[in-house]
């Protein structure tokens, strides 16, 4: 039923933009919290932007703050992360997550699949 599905990855040069879209089913967006993770391989899952529910404030790695903005059409109840300038060290697995907390204070977090992302000249 809940469903988050990445898509616009792809190889791209260094310096060139991304788009990458989350388009999410069984729930609507702009009730959860949204956030873009990156895994680089061999190193942790990082949080590279995180778009909060309540008044919709954003959080950016330090590493690509001034490059990346994330953001919610709700009306296509999808989340987007534009990336520009990017660079060969940002290879990685994006995944879209979803998070709520309940009323009662129980936290329910979804992942989409993941979309590759490769750049590299």
């Amino acid at each position: 039923q809940v469903q988050l599905v990445e898509s616009g990855g792809g190889l791209v040069q260094p310096g060139e933009s991304l788009r990458l879209s989350c388009a999410a089913s069984g729930f609507t967006v702009s009730h959860y919290d949204m956030s873009w993770y990156r895994l680089v391989s061999g190193k942790e899952r990082e949080l590279v932007a995180a778009l909060s529910s309540a008044g919709g404030s954003t959080t950016y790695a330090d590493s690509v703050k001034g490059r990346c903005t994330i953001s919610r059409d709700n009306a296509k109840n999808t989340v987007y992360l534009q990336m520009n300038s990017l660079k060969p060290e940002e290879t990685a697995v994006y995944y879209c997550k979803a998070g709520k907390t309940s009323r009662y204070g129980v936290r329910y977090d979804y992942w989409g699949q993941g979309t590759q992302v490769t750049v590299s000249s």
